[in-house]
């Protein structure tokens, strides 16, 4: 794997990353440090992470997985420069009023509180990029489709989070910034500003992006492409369904390993649940399978061989995982088998939107 650019040359990192929202709770710490050891020594110098993981979150589990990050950095002298470091800072309460309560509105003084946790967990001087999770404004996210001005609350401006994060650029407890779950809107606000006020310039944006979400298409690729933000890829295997296990049985009744979508109900309830998503990845997958591929093989070729994406987040839950992942980088795509992928997409369009 040939590193990849970002932010104008200030970050080379390798164009698979490392998400970990799986480390505490499917995947146990000394798990977890085995697939990091692997990761790194396959050439995969890129982790991401969040202050709200593990995945699903719970109070009890808040901040485990930078914790466990941090345990493994301080195991191993010398990994943490070796590796480019990226954690988020979650956006105002979506039921998860354990972290900074119900009113939160991602000011300035939240965020900056939210950094020196995640330094604290991570057990680091610095975060290499420092993301913001999801929008203090209202948007349609998260399987929501239509914008409905009725639901705008307070929040912190554009400018107070930019302004946060400046400060924590200016104090080097940060390198860069980005965003995540953003429309076009958002991006472009982020770099206007920024470039008006002088402030720290978004660099990447981390959307969903798979076979059966590509709403990435819909207007907030020519945003970046233009404004020169990278895409982070995150969910490549529509949490676990473009992989086949739920082919056969749906979610309630897949066998071992049981991921996400059959281990979680509240999983379950989200777009990588709708009746829909499930039956468009199962037409990604046959295809596949008609062209000598494993759906996995197809599902990551897809991204990693796409002219949008910087850097594709791939979540593992086992070693062996972690090897399909990456020996899926050596797939190419035929332009007949992208076409046939397309003609799904126009039938089916975006069911986990």
């Amino acid at each position: 794997m040939q590193p990849v650019t970002l932010a104008a040359g200030g970050l080379s990192v390798s164009p698979i990353c490392l998400g970990t929202m799986t480390f505490g709770e499917q995947v146990a710490e000394r798990d977890a440090h085995a697939i990091l050891d692997r990761a790194l020594e396959r050439g995969v110098n890129f982790l991401d992470t969040a202050e709200m993981y593990s995945v699903p979150a719970r109070a009890e589990t808040y901040g485990a997985t930078e914790t466990i990050l941090g345990n493994w950095f301080a195991s191993r002298p010398g990994v943490r420069q070796r590796v480019v470091l990226a954690t988020k800072v979650a956006g105002p309460s979506r039921g998860m009023p354990w972290i900074r309560g119900e009113a939160s509105g991602l000011t300035k003084a939240e965020i900056l509180a939210a950094c020196d946790g995640s330094l604290r967990r991570l057990r680091t001087d610095v975060i290499d990029l420092y993301q913001i999770h999801w929008p203090a404004r209202n948007v349609p996210m998260f399987g929501a489709i239509t914008f409905d001005p009725s639901k705008d609350r307070p929040c912190a401006s554009i400018i107070e989070q930019l302004e946060a994060l400046d400060v924590l650029v200016r104090a080097g407890k940060v390198r860069y910034v980005g965003l995540s779950n953003e429309t076009p809107y958002g991006v472009h606000e982020f770099v206007r500003v920024a470039e008006q006020a002088g402030l720290p310039r978004v660099v990447t944006v981390q959307n969903p992006y798979c076979l059966i979400n590509r709403s990435y298409e819909n207007g907030l690729d020519e945003t970046c492409h233009r404004l020169g933000v990278a895409l982070l890829a995150y969910s490549p295997l529509g949490f676990g369904l473009l992989t086949g296990k739920y082919d056969d049985t749906g979610f309630e009744h897949a066998g071992p390993p049981q991921g996400r979508m059959a281990l979680f109900e509240s999983m379950r309830k989200q777009r990588w649940g709708r009746p829909e998503a499930l039956a468009a990845a199962r037409r990604y997958n046959a295809l596949a399978r008609e062209h000598g591929l494993t759906p996995v093989q197809l599902a990551l070729a897809f991204c990693y061989r796409n002219w949008r994406v910087a850097s594709t987040i791939i979540g593992v839950t086992s070693l062996a995982q972690l090897d399909a992942c990456l020996d899926a980088w050596d797939v190419q795509l035929t332009p007949e088998l992208l076409q046939a992928v397309d003609r799904i997409r126009w039938e089916l369009r975006d069911p986990a939107q």
